[in-house]
């Protein structure tokens, strides 16, 4: 290599360590991961949502390992709750969060079902409101998530600030936060969450660093630059454009 060409990479390797927030995050599917994901009890629905959830490539960028302790804040259904559960394995536990209000509204008795399967045993079921996902003794957990459901919380009249700082307090220094959410249109800030479910990735990465977290990397397996974003979410007539950001508790 000649001269310019050493000044030239120099250079390069200066600039990326000066933006270390926007450098490739390292994460890898693993053959345990992949396991996972194969394992011939799932169901064939939730192999179905497999094709638009990616969880391969969500669990490899949550990082997520046997033995973990972790939140889901807003299980719904359990789809990703059982996932953690497998991943975790039996040394591990996933806090699987669900309000009051969208158990009755939504969920019925949909999660109680999936809870009742034996892979599911590490599983504890939590039911609070958003603003206070977790009980005072959970704490010192390694991962927390919330997939697809931040974009709800506006419409639903919740603090924000607090439920961040309440998901923050019980993870244990190092512990990480991963959010995934429907792309809206920049500047539509919280505005469009109750009509086309969808949420400015600038603002959630905004709220959740005002409660301390620091921003490590996002994912773009789930994005769609060809999406108009201006469809509601579960009607769009393209795949819709999603982000996936993770951050930690420093």
């Amino acid at each position: 290599m000649n001269a310019k060409c050493l000044l030239f990479a120099a250079a390069a390797a200066a600039a990326l360590a000066g933006c270390a927030s926007t450098a490739p995050h390292t994460w890898e599917v693993t053959p345990e991961i992949r396991a996972v994901v194969a394992s011939p009890d799932r169901s064939d629905a939730d192999r179905k949502t497999d094709e638009r959830r990616k969880p391969e490539m969500m669990l490899a960028f949550a990082g997520v390992k046997p033995g973990m302790k972790v939140l889901e804040v807003g299980a719904g259904a359990g789809y990703s709750a059982e996932l953690l559960a497998r991943s975790v394995g039996p040394q591990g536990v996933v806090y699987a969060h669900n309000s009051p209000d969208a158990i009755a509204r939504f969920i019925k008795t949909r999660f109680d079902e999936r809870a009742a399967k034996p892979v599911m045993s590490n599983v504890v079921k939590l039911i609070r409101d958003f603003d206070d996902p977790a009980p005072g003794d959970v704490r010192n957990l390694d991962l927390a998530t919330m997939l697809f459901e931040y974009h709800d919380t506006p419409a639903m009249g919740i603090d924000r600030a607090k439920m961040n700082r309440r998901i923050f307090d019980a993870l244990k220094p190092g512990g990480h936060f991963v959010v995934a959410d429907h792309s809206a249109k920049a500047g539509a800030g919280v505005s469009v969450g109750k009509t086309l479910h969808r949420i400015e990735e600038s603002v959630v990465r905004q709220e959740i660093e005002a409660a301390g977290f620091k921003f490590v990397a996002a994912a773009d397996f789930l994005r769609n630059p060809d999406d108009p974003r201006d469809a509601t979410s579960s009607r769009s007539p393209i795949r819709v454009d999603e982000f996936v950001l993770k951050f930690v508790k420093p």
